[in-house]
């Protein structure tokens, strides 16, 4: 069965939730998927970033309070919860860029939350998703 690739650069949380959806979606129709981390979109996936990944795109903040308490009334799980469920379930990996991971200073896995599985560079990534669909977000 093909995979689902995602990379996701931005580092906003209208970004994060479409990715803890469609992997927590892929996962359970037994698709596997791949995230590659990179950009901005690292800071959110350090140890202790997920508390504090709470930026919304400035074109969309004016409507960030409707979203978030549309989510909050649905009890919908947050975009962490949905990836974590998603490797529960089914065959998901999340990579952090290894490239942009040395330009931010970040020289270790043990630096990065459990939830991300290997640092990687583009070319490993780009060859592990080159037999599925790739989404950039």
């Amino acid at each position: 069965m093909p995979k689902l690739s995602i990379i996701l650069f931005s580092g906003t949380i209208d970004k994060f939730i479409p990715v803890g959806i469609l992997s927590q979606t892929a996962a359970s129709m037994n698709i596997p998927v791949r995230i590659f981390v990179t950009g901005w979109a690292l800071n959110a996936f350090m140890k202790s970033g997920v508390e504090k990944a709470i930026r919304i795109d400035k074109n969309f903040e004016d409507m960030a309070p409707i979203l978030m308490d549309g989510l909050k009334r649905m009890n919908a799980p947050s975009w962490y919860d949905m990836i974590k469920q998603a490797k529960q379930i089914g065959d998901v990996k999340v990579y952090a860029c290894s490239l942009m991971a040395m330009a931010l200073g970040i020289n270790s896995k043990d630096q990065f939350d459990p939830i991300v599985d290997d640092i990687v560079g583009a070319a490993s990534f780009l060859q592990e998703a080159s037999d599925g669909q790739v989404i950039f977000i």
